[in-house]
Parts: structure tokens; sequence; C-alpha cells
């Protein structure tokens, strides 16, 4: 009988001790200079085409430089910002990084690398290779492309008055804003310039949060068997039931005694 009691308070605390699965899913605007298309957030002029494509965890601003002339473009970093509400954070910030060889790993890991806002991560310490300095400019061969990709938008729940931090079905409801008293407003200002000249030409890529929309996990995510050339295998994997270039999201839980409604 005590085991079967104890049996039920330990399901009990399992139960209850679970955490719900929710989304904040965030919409963004893009400024003139910039093409929403299905291939991505795009903006062109005669030398070069920058994409960009925010559907990431926290929201990515990695983008894509692709030289469109027969000259070498170089990106200097060290004049180029990424631009968060008005703060600007630079692309060259110096750092040394680690080409690791050895057994434990063969990957690349920065070393005192700032991946968020100049938060820095974790350093490998023990890992043994050849290191090497960041450069300030980097070259794009011609008809050729290179990824940047250093920042985020956010990663912390936003909270409003008129989001439920954990809605159901029926209390799903989207925050609107206008660029002027949108909370996130944020974008790059780029430095390059073609083959041997020395002025440095400047891009000014802005977007900002126009929507913000709470979720519990089964508006947003379905399970589905993977399927690969026509073949379905054994497992569920969860899936986006819907995705854009221009939005992106960040996943949160509710857990035991979190009794905020907003």
């Amino acid at each position: 009988m005590k085991l079967k009691l104890l049996y039920i308070f330990a399901l009990v605390f399992v139960l209850t001790s679970c955490s719900s699965t929710y989304y904040q899913v965030y919409k963004a605007e893009v400024g003139e200079n910039i093409q929403n298309t299905s291939n991505g957030l795009i903006y062109e002029d005669d030398n070069c085409r920058i994409s960009y494509d925010l559907w990431k965890s926290g929201g990515s601003v990695a983008f894509v430089v692709e030289n469109k002339t027969e000259e070498e473009i170089h990106l200097h970093l060290d004049e180029s910002y990424f631009i968060l509400n008005g703060i600007a954070y630079d692309y060259f910030q110096n750092r040394v990084f680690m080409n690791t060889t050895g057994t434990a790993s063969s990957n690349i890991f920065p070393v005192g690398n700032k991946s968020l806002l100049g938060v820095p991560s974790l350093e490998i310490s023990s890992a043994v290779g050849i290191s090497y300095h960041e450069k300030e400019v980097v070259t794009i061969p011609s008809r050729t492309a290179k990824t940047f990709n250093e920042f985020q938008v956010n990663n912390t729940l936003f909270r409003d008055c008129d989001l439920y931090k954990y809605p159901n079905k029926r209390q799903i409801n989207t925050k609107h804003y206008s660029e002027t008293n949108s909370p996130f407003v944020f974008g790059n200002l780029l430095a390059y310039s073609i083959g041997e000249e020395e002025a440095l030409r400047k891009i000014k890529n802005q977007f900002y949060v126009s929507a913000i929309t709470n979720y519990p996990e089964t508006e947003l995510i379905r399970k589905e068997k993977e399927e690969f050339c026509g073949d379905k295998g054994s497992h569920l994997v969860e899936k986006f039931k819907e995705s854009s270039p221009d939005a992106f999201y960040i996943q949160y839980t509710k857990k035991q005694g979190d009794y905020f409604k907003h």
C-alpha cells in the first residue's frame, strides 16, 4: 500500500512539474531598399546582392554578400556595424580564432567569440591547432558569395499587457507596432570597396518588429514522420507549420509556480 502511494505521489509530482512549451513569434517590416521575396529579404545594387533570412531562434541577422562584378569586393568589417535600437555593435572585434587538430574535435572554435551583443561564448582552452586573427577586411572574389553570421535580435521573452504569456487557442492575440514605437529596430550599416579603389561605399539595411504573437506549441508545430526521397522513417520529427524570412521566434516554457497571465 505504501509503495502504491509513493508511486502515485511521484507520478503527480512529475506531471505537475512538467513544462508546457510556447513560442513567441516576431514579424518584421523591411526598409524601402529591401525586397521581401520568396528567396529571402534582398538588397541589391549594381555591384552586390545582400540576402537575409531572419527565421531562426532569436532572429538571425546573418547575411550573404554576393559579388556581381568582375572584380573583388572588399567588405570592411572595421567600418561595419550591427545596430539595435540605436546602439551600434562592431562586426570587427579583433578576435583570435583557433583551427583545431587532434582526436577530440575537428571543428573550428572561436576563442573569445562574441556571438550575441557582446556577450562572450564558451572558450575551448584544451584545443590544439593553429590560431589566426580575425580579418578587418574580408575579400569576396568575383561572381562568388560569402556568409557573415554574428548577431541576433532578441532571445528573451518580450512581455506586454496585451499578450497572454501562456495563451490557449482562444487567447492568442497579436500586438502591432509602427516603426516609431517598435520594441526592436535593427539592421546593418555595411561598408565595402571594389577592386583597388580606396573610397568606401556604404549600405544601410534596416528592419523593425511590427507584430508579436504568443502561441502554444500545438498551434505552431506539427509532428510527422521523417521523409527522404519518398521514403518515410519510423521516428516523428517536429516541423513548423509556417515559416517566413521576415519573421523569427523564441521558445519558452511554463513551469510550476508561474502564475503570471501576461
